[in-house]
C-alpha cells in the first residue's frame, strides 16, 4: 500500500516551496520534488538512516533526512496511518540539523 505524503500545516507546506523557489537550478528543484514524491512508494529508501537524536523542526521531531544534492528534506514516518509527514527543507549547513 502506498503512503500519503503530507505536510501538517499549510504554513509548512508554504515555507517548502518557498526555500523550493529559492534553489537556483531547475534541475535540482526537480530532483527534489522527484525524490520527495517518491517517498510515497519507499518512505525509508536505503542508504538514508534515520536522524541520532531526531531533530525538532517548528513543534515536530523529524527522525528521517533524504539528501538531495546540498538539500536536505526533514520528515517523519507514521506507519499506522500511511503518511510521510514533510516538515522542512533546508540547505546543508552547520544549522541543518
Amino acid at each position: 500500500m502506498k503512503y500519503k505524503v503530507k505536510f501538517p500545516t499549510s504554513s509548512l507546506a508554504k515555507k517548502f516551496k518557498k526555500k523550493l523557489n529559492s534553489v537556483s537550478s531547475n534541475d535540482l528543484r526537480e530532483q527534489i520534488m522527484q525524490r520527495t514524491l517518491r517517498l510515497e512508494s519507499n518512505p525509508r529508501p536505503s542508504g538514508e538512516p534515520k536522524i541520532k537524536p531526531p531533530v525538532e523542526v517548528y513543534s515536530y521531531v523529524a527522525q528521517y533526512r533524504l539528501r538531495v544534492g546540498n538539500y536536505r528534506i526533514l520528515y517523519d514516518v507514521v506507519d499506522k496511518n500511511k503518511t510521510v509527514w514533510i516538515f522542512a527543507l533546508r540547505k546543508r549547513d552547520e544549522k541543518t540539523y
